[in-house]
């Protein structure tokens, strides 16, 4: 997620922007601290331009 968020070039405080959350929520995402659940993870993906599908297949 952090690879792809700087792949679409933006900040964390942007991304938090475009989601109308805090920038604390990227940052405890991105960090470990807290999970996405799916519907927040398709939000973050369209958000930065990211096929899902393509970031859940890394995964496995």
């Amino acid at each position: 997620m952090i690879q792809a968020r700087k792949k679409a070039g933006l900040t964390q405080t942007e991304l938090a922007k475009k989601l109308k959350k805090p920038q604390s929520f990227v940052s405890k995402y991105e960090n470990g601290e807290r999970r996405l659940d799916i519907i927040e993870f398709i939000a973050v993906c369209k958000a930065i331009g990211a096929d899902a599908r393509k970031i859940l297949a890394k995964l496995s």
